[in-house]
């Protein structure tokens, strides 16, 4: 059964809603047609009915017109407001009920939800709106610093609880040896700041969370620490009868003492983004009128030249168009050696000019600057969720409702059969158990016990803030993830298949070979062949006059130059006849040395594209061109086949120069002569025969395929469509970066099983001993505040993995 919601313009009065729904439900297969005349939506149920019919019967109404889905829009939203992982699934629940809202992923520890909604059935205004209404805010993107707001405000509170919560503590200690009058009623006041001004946040989320019928972390707080001190009341009235006042006050401190370090764990744990943020220069020096200028990079245009002295900062992404220097782009690509930039190259913002005077010319300003990209992909993984967490999540959903009703049954218990709840508490006798107290009293502490040690919450942090870290790692060392998703499928790739131009390769030929005969030196067959290449406009000349640039070789004057479509070309230099080209050439032209046959067969088996030299009816020599293989391919792909991943390669080329690309490097698998159209079936082919793939690659081509893939890696030095299709995207655009990626994938699940282990083993054993008056509420609440603190720093030991 399929639902599908329409936009319809047109309708005037409800019956024109009647007429369409009369109308659809004569077509064979709706189930059921709902349209409402007010918002104009109308909302059909059927088997396989497809989107032209159901528009057809519309229009065919009368005289309505459907108004097509507008953009689908991405936007991340900073929410305040949220205490643990429950308040996240409520409000993804409240923005999922929005018609036009695609999907909403809401991340508790970073406090952000991304949201994908289609623009011409929903806007902004009602998206916040649901939030506000589901009992949350929306943080102003123009406010500074909301995560040093938040822990500034975490921070007050813990100290103002502190202080009044240890003064009760000592009054309540000195009352074991000496009287204090009145302490009953000291104690009572020095609670009260503690119980409803520090706590107020928390009580009103709770108080929220009962009214949407959705309790969280904070009911159970507020059910632990309220409910106890307004029963220690009675007291007034009975002054024999135990109180809790010095529990509730204690119980409540530590939720707070655990909510400060919890948002100061997760600060450093979100820390990636604020290193990035501040990466960017503040300021930049133009050329306006001939003159320098200084202005804030807000302020600069595209076309604007820019002014960048060594030590500084480049403001934004350019061209240079005077100068030449040593970048250091470290913060980009995480590689630490500077790299050489001269006219003509093009440069990050906020990297680094470490020697020369540059001229920069603005390429890109504002949300399209490298940097900004890198941001907006960071923050939109640590938004996103793994696959382990959505499961996670719907147990988490009913986990506060759950042990409300176990607390309940706990009281009961205790109540009904207090001499079996005894009997396990003497058989372990901790010295904290107090069972000389009246059952009432210990009914109420196993109760309170029970609310205030169940933690969600670390189960809702142990997600989330290993994928902060682990996506912050990645962006550290040029590894940029788009999605969780990636991470949790990365570690269980079987085959990892390259494209071969520009991934394996540089995807730009160089000369590889020159070998000479008849006397003639290497320099002299490329001094010829670079002088006549000039003239040609075929990449593999290009290659050629590069190399004689690089040597420094002066070329020659050039007469009579033509090209032989196919074969190669011909012109005179100095009178004499110059041949480069193939052996169909050299037979022609009735050049029959056969001597360079042997060399020429070696070097075409090895995947270069050989060339033949003749001087004055002689062959002279052989110059040989090909793409070359990038430093540390075959390093990286020896390494991931000793993960135990199997390797392919999947080109366009010729089976024997793949052959010889694969062989050189270590690939298992070849698949070549495939047309750019026929790489998504190879991959499909592949996942049939190996299961999960990973593609790596780098053209507009590939950018199909890395779609298709389980995991799509792209060379961050390839175009822009294949970095828009990959799930994974590699800045340096060596293939080292794979291996880094499959390690950071690994490193990230583990801490991510680690951290549900913990989770789970502490409510499994806490929650039991609470059940049976084994744990005093008091340090319940500090093991509760711990348990979330020790989830958060195992995250953080993911820093300091080696990728």
């Amino acid at each position: 059964m399929n639902n599908k919601k329409f936009k319809v313009s047109g309708m005037d009065c409800a019956s024109c809603a009647l007429s369409i729904e009369k109308s659809l439900k004569k077509i064979s297969g709706v189930k059921e047609a709902s349209v409402n005349f007010v918002s104009g939506k109308v909302s059909v149920e059927s088997d396989n009915v497809s989107d032209e019919e159901i528009k057809k019967a519309i229009t065919e109404a009368g005289n309505y017109k459907i108004i097509e889905a507008g953009d689908i829009k991405s936007i991340t939203l900073k929410i305040s407001g949220m205490d643990c992982a429950s308040c996240s699934l409520k409000i993804e629940k409240g923005l999922k009920s929005i018609d036009g809202v695609k999907s909403a992923s809401v991340n508790y520890a970073s406090g952000k939800a991304i949201i994908e909604y289609d623009s011409a059935l929903v806007g902004l205004s009602k998206i916040k709106g649901i939030i506000k209404k589901t009992g949350y805010s929306v943080v102003d993107e123009k406010e500074k610093d909301p995560e040093g707001e938040e822990l500034k405000s975490a921070s007050f509170k813990m100290w103002f609880s502190v202080f009044f919560g240890s003064i009760n503590m000592t009054l309540m200690m000195v009352m074991m040896f000496v009287p204090i009058p009145h302490h009953f009623i000291i104690t009572v006041i020095l609670a009260f700041p503690v119980i409803f001004f520090a706590g107020w946040d928390t009580h009103k989320s709770a108080l929220r969370s009962v009214r949407n019928l959705s309790p969280n972390m904070d009911t159970l707080v507020t059910m632990g620490t309220l409910i106890p001190y307004l029963l220690s009341f009675l007291g007034f009235i009975y002054p024999n009868i135990t109180t809790f006042v010095e529990m509730a006050t204690s119980i409540l401190t530590f939720h707070l003492v655990g909510r400060f370090l919890e948002a100061r764990a997760k600060g450093r744990a979100s820390s990636a983004i604020k290193k990035l943020i501040e990466l960017g220069a503040k300021n930049a020096r133009i050329i306006e009128n001939g003159e320098e200028k200084e202005i804030p990079v807000e302020e600069l245009k595209i076309d604007d030249v820019m002014v960048v002295r060594p030590g500084e900062k480049i403001p934004t992404d350019g061209v240079v168009v005077s100068g030449e220097s040593y970048i250091d782009e470290s913060m980009a690509t995480g590689e630490s050696l500077p790299v050489t930039r001269k006219e003509g190259d093009a440069v990050i913002g906020s990297t680094i000019n470490k020697q020369g005077f540059l001229k920069i010319r603005v390429t890109k300003v504002g949300k399209d600057t490298f940097l900004s990209q890198i941001i907006k992909l960071v923050e939109e993984c640590q938004g996103s969720k793994v696959p382990i967490q959505e499961f996670v999540d719907k147990i988490t959903g009913y986990f506060v409702p759950a042990v409300i009703v176990l607390a309940i049954s706990t009281f009961a218990s205790w109540m009904i059969f207090p001499e079996f709840h005894l009997s396990i508490a003497e058989f372990f006798n901790f010295p904290w158990t107090t069972l000389d107290a009246p059952i009432l009293t210990l009914a109420i502490l196993a109760t309170t016990a029970v609310l205030v040690i169940s933690c969600p919450c670390a189960l809702g942090l142990a997600t989330p803030t290993a994928l902060m870290v682990g996506s912050g790692l990645g962006a550290e060392r040029g590894i940029l993830i788009r999605n969780g998703e990636a991470i949790q499928t990365m570690k269980d790739v079987s085959v990892v298949v390259f494209d071969k131009t520009g991934t394996i390769t540089k995807g730009k030929p160089d000369v590889t070979d020159i070998i000479s005969y008849a006397g003639f030196s290497e320099d002299d067959i490329l001094f010829y062949t670079a002088s006549i290449e000039y003239l040609s406009e075929h990449p593999l000349a290009y290659a050629i006059v590069q190399r004689a640039k690089s040597k420094k070789i002066n070329l020659a004057d050039v007469k009579g130059f033509s090209s032989i479509s196919g074969k190669g070309v011909v012109g005179k230099i100095e009178d004499k006849e110059i041949l480069i080209g193939n052996r169909a050439l050299m037979e022609e032209k009735g050049i029959d040395n056969k001597d360079y046959y042997k060399d020429q067969e070696k070097l075409e088996i090895e995947g270069k594209t050989a060339m033949i030299v003749s001087i004055e009816g002689r062959v002279a020599g052989i110059i040989a061109v090909a793409d070359t293989i990038k430093e540390g391919s075959e390093e990286a792909i020896k390494e991931i086949k000793e993960m135990g991943i199997s390797t392919a390669i999947i080109t366009g080329d010729n089976e024997r120069t793949a052959k010889a690309i694969a062989q050189k490097v270590g690939i298992d698998h070849v698949i070549s002569g495939v047309l750019p159209d026929g790489k998504v079936d190879e991959v499909k082919k592949l996942q049939e025969k190996f299961g999960t793939v990973s593609m790596v690659g780098d053209g507009i081509n590939d950018a199909p395929a890395l779609k298709q893939a389980n995991v799509g890696i792209a060379i961050g030095t390839g175009t822009d469509i294949a970095i828009e299709s990959a799930d994974i995207i590699l800045i340096r655009g060596d293939l080292g970066g794979v291996v880094s990626a499959i390690k950071l994938s690994n490193e990230t699940f583990k801490k991510i099983k680690q951290n549900y282990f913990w989770a789970w083993f502490y409510n499994a054993v806490a929650i039991p001993a609470a059940v049976f008056g084994l744990l005093h509420p008091i340090i319940g609440a500090g093991a509760m505040a711990l348990s979330s603190l020790n989830v958060v720093l195992n995250s953080l030991r993911l820093k300091k993995a080696k990728i």
